[in-house]
């Protein structure tokens, strides 16, 4: 077995690993999102969420949800494959799939003290936002790295390599 693979939890246990952790005192952080072709982007974003708290709670939206909010051609990679690089990054405690187009239900099962987005997102639309706030956590909005995102990493490949297959 692959030794973070432990990292990647099931929906039904994080609210009992979640209960434990703010039973230790730890600050819980939560993010989510799609994580398709990790980048230099996306380590940032991480690294930057993780200091805010003692526990980062990775959401990682499944193929299914990948499909539903990024249309039929996405995900590139697998969601166990997607699991498995997120897990592997030293900042992300816990990865944790969910199949909805949004981690509502997961928010309100891990209860985070503090939920970050991407500062492309306004507040008010931050899935979560009110369910956190309601319990006296936070919501942290984090600057993205410039010019780069997964479509149009996506994109340039498709650029520079057309129908190659080789």
């Amino acid at each position: 077995m692959i030794p973070f693979a432990k990292k990647i939890v099931t929906f039904s246990d994080i609210a009992v690993i979640a209960e434990r952790l703010r039973g230790e005192g730890k600050t819980i952080v939560f993010t989510n999102g799609c994580f398709d072709l990790v980048h230099a982007g996306h380590v940032t974003y991480l690294s930057a969420a993780a200091e805010l708290g003692d526990v980062l709670i990775l959401g990682l939206n499944s193929d299914v949800s990948v499909k539903t909010i990024k249309g039929e051609k996405r995900p590139v990679i697998h969601q166990d494959q997607r699991a498995i690089v997120v897990a592997a990054l030293q900042m992300v405690d816990y990865v944790v799939l969910f199949d909805a187009p949004d981690p509502l239900t997961l928010i309100e099962r891990v209860c985070p003290d503090v939920l970050v987005k991407g500062a492309d997102w306004a507040e008010h639309a931050i899935v979560g936002a009110d369910v956190v706030k309601a319990k006296g956590g936070r919501v942290a909005r984090i600057d993205l790295a410039p010019g780069i995102s997964t479509t149009t990493i996506i994109q340039r490949i498709g650029a520079l390599y057309g129908r190659e297959t080789r």
